[in-house]
């Protein structure tokens, strides 16, 4: 029998008391007290990111929710930022794919202030017509930015080629026709029909009296209506959209190649969740891992190389990424994919393992240093439906991977054929080097608008 693979002993990892309670309107308010520094983190989580914006408006809440402090309840988007600046707070929205996320960090003996200017930011945007405009104009920019970076443009790429149809394919800020056709109207209808309390957590963490925190939160919030009485549901994936296939997007000035190679991964809270996080770490993960070390040290394809899992609700999906030379591509290819197919066969080797744990323990508590970082934390283990000791066991768990099943989990979860490639540079000089590895298939930048 194999001896384990010894992995230092961990401190424990203690988090700050955590207390759940409940407005008679539905908003679920998370208190988690925590010193020394005088400082508060808040996170108002709500079930409304662009996986489901209504077709024809894709991009609509992200695009509503970075408006949101830009004109509230008759204060104008420079008296809201002189309120908030002058003691040292910020207020942001945004949207991702599954939540409309607003945020608030202030100096503890300004949180209650703070906490009214973020119950007029939420509960009263006046979506000003000329913010409305700047935010177009901004939006649209960043857009055009995306679709002339070679590498934005392998990511917008790949989002088509893997999810293809499902709502997780919507970009977060929408596309070019959607931005152009954004009214006030839609974003008052955004908010009306999809923000409410009944589908929202918020997350205090920080240094505050618990009983003073809850009467400014019931003060602020307590009269909040309206918005969907139950949280949208993500459908299922039915898999790749492109399975086998080589996208090219042409850039015939381009003398270098994006590579992206997309798969089916695994949604979060997956029982393989952490067999496959050490496996991974070991094969793209990581500066020293075998992608790096064949493309970048041994054969100098690309300074950088990489694999990841990208996991959310439903489903999730396996990426590695890479450029190089045009005249390198196939090398490229062939080494990514034969590192895949070699962490699939055999998995990683002992000494591999435990250096990755090693690693990985040791940056983990790095996560937690801020409250920002703990209310996220805790967002993402509600929004997931974790269990409860997923952080305090995080490191536990991941020394507790064996060899035996991170090498399962590379062969469960790996990709064989089922796979998409995505390019990005001069199609005619790709076509006839990549036709080997499936049916090839070329689009312009603007196709990804």
């Amino acid at each position: 029998m194999k001896a384990r693979v010894e992995v230092p002993k961990l401190r424990p990892l203690k988090l700050p008391r955590h207390e759940v309670r409940t407005l008679p309107n539905g908003l679920t308010v998370h208190l988690v007290p925590r010193g020394p520094l005088p400082l508060v983190a808040v996170r108002l989580v709500i079930r409304g990111g662009s996986a489901f914006d209504p077709i024809g408006k894709l991009g609509v809440g992200d695009f509503a929710a970075r408006l949101f402090r830009r004109g509230a309840a008759g204060m104008t988007a420079d008296q809201i930022s002189d309120t908030v600046d002058f003691v040292g707070a910020s207020i942001g929205g945004f949207a991702n794919e599954e939540n409309v996320i607003l945020s608030l960090s202030t100096p503890s003996k300004h949180l209650e202030p703070m906490f009214e200017v973020m119950g007029k930011v939420l509960l009263q945007p006046d979506f000003p017509e000329a913010e409305v405009e700047l935010a177009r104009r901004r939006t649209l920019a960043a857009l055009t930015n995306d679709l002339d970076d070679p590498g934005s443009l392998a990511d917008r790429a790949l989002v088509r080629a893997t999810w293809g149809s499902h709502p997780y394919a919507h970009e977060t800020i929408g596309g070019k026709k959607d931005i152009t056709a954004f009214t006030r109207d839609d974003l008052r209808q955004f908010h009306r029909e999809r923000i409410g309390p009944q589908i929202a957590h918020l997350y205090i963490v920080g240094a505050f009296d618990m009983d003073d925190v809850m009467a400014t939160v019931e003060r602020t919030f307590g009269g909040w209506k309206g918005g969907p009485s139950s949280a949208p549901v993500v459908p299922i994936w039915d898999g790749l959209a492109r399975p086998g296939e080589v996208l090219i997007v042409d850039k015939p000035e381009q003398t270098q190649v994006q590579m992206r190679i997309g798969a089916k991964g695994v949604k979060r809270g997956h029982d393989d969740h952490f067999p496959l996080v050490t496996m991974n770490t070991v094969l793209g993960g990581g500066f020293t891992s075998r992608l790096v070390t064949e493309i970048r040290v041994k054969r100098g394809l690309s300074y950088g190389a990489g694999s990841s899992f990208d996991m959310m609700s439903v489903a999730g999906t396996f990426t590695v990424s890479s450029f190089t030379r045009t005249e390198s591509i196939n090398t490229l290819l062939d080494v990514a994919l034969g590192e895949v197919r070699r962490m699939r066969e055999k998995g990683p080797s002992k000494t591999e393992l435990a250096t990755v744990q090693r690693y990985i323990s040791g940056l983990y508590p790095g996560r937690l240093e801020t409250n920002e970082n703990v209310s996220g934390a805790i967002a993402d283990v509600v929004h997931y439906g974790l269990s409860e000791e997923w952080i305090s066991q995080y490191r536990e768990r991941i020394a507790a991977v064996t060899v035996k099943q991170a090498a399962e989990a590379a062969q469960k979860h790996l990709f064989g054929g089922e796979r998409a490639i995505v390019l990005v540079g001069n199609a005619e000089q790709l076509k006839a080097k990549v036709d080997k590895y499936g049916p090839v298939s070329v689009i312009k930048p603007s196709e990804l608008e």
